[in-house]
């Protein structure tokens, strides 16, 4: 067995026998990692609380021979309490771990999907930024890092751009905006093109800083159909606080 370092996010965990729970965090330099707390669920445990759903460690663990590895020391980075002490905020956390668990593949480094879930999670809890389009901006941003961003110049179909025609839908599976001509999928007004386009387009800080505008609600619905067109599976802890 050999020892590592590294950072991640915890995305759920699960009982493992009388005192142990098995952890699966998103981590910075060795993927998705599953591995044993050993102990954690005793009173006298020193680390179970640190390894909970949502908290960002730093992690000392022994690789094991079978599928698991051992967590051998845990330093809390951030527990994201504003996150976790407020409804709203904590299901839409639950929302990105989700997607980050979908996303993550075991053995294989991703330091941009780590990079990001921090990011998100660290905008959730700034008091100072509107949490609404966290979560439809983080699932439109992963697809991007997907390599499966949508196309929001021209029309995803015919190719036409907005000199010639009016995007006026989105579908993921036909590569995003559409013209009349060729619509399928959701109906997409003006003010969701627009919003979905300065998140994409670099402008995702300043529009967290503004209160939510036309278009909010139908983007978080998009991004959201996107995701789950892209995962091919619905996003339960989306469902079943939105009722999307």
């Amino acid at each position: 067995m050999s020892l590592y370092r590294d950072r991640g996010v915890v995305l759920r965990t699960y009982k493992l026998g009388e005192a142990d729970r098995i952890v699966v965090v998103a981590t910075e330099h060795h993927g998705k990692v599953r591995a044993v707390a050993k102990g954690v669920r005793r009173t006298s445990s020193k680390f179970g609380s640190r390894l909970e759903p949502l908290s960002h460690a730093a992690l000392l663990c022994w690789r094991g021979r079978g599928e698991l590895d051992i967590v051998n020391q845990v330093e809390v980075i951030d527990h994201f309490r504003a996150v976790r002490e407020d409804l709203e905020k904590l299901a839409k956390g639950l929302s990105l771990l989700e997607v980050v668990d979908q996303l993550a593949q075991e053995g294989h480094a991703d330091p941009d999907l780590y990079a990001m879930l921090v990011g998100a999670l660290r905008a959730l809890a700034d008091p100072r930024l509107d949490p609404t389009l966290v979560p439809p901006a983080f699932f439109l941003k992963a697809l991007v890092l997907e390599g499966a961003g949508p196309v929001l110049e021209r029309c995803a179909s015919c190719g036409r751009t907005e000199r010639e025609v009016e995007l006026v839908a989105f579908d993921l599976l036909e590569g995003g905006a559409l013209c009349r001509g060729c619509r399928r999928g959701r109906p997409m007004s003006e003010d969701a093109l627009v919003l979905m386009r300065r998140i994409l387009g670099g402008e995702l800080a300043a529009t967290l800083r503004e209160p939510p505008g036309p278009g909010s609600a139908e983007l978080c619905q998009l991004a959201t159909e996107a995701m789950e067109a892209h995962l091919d599976r619905r996003l339960r802890t989306v469902r079943s606080t939105t009722g999307l």
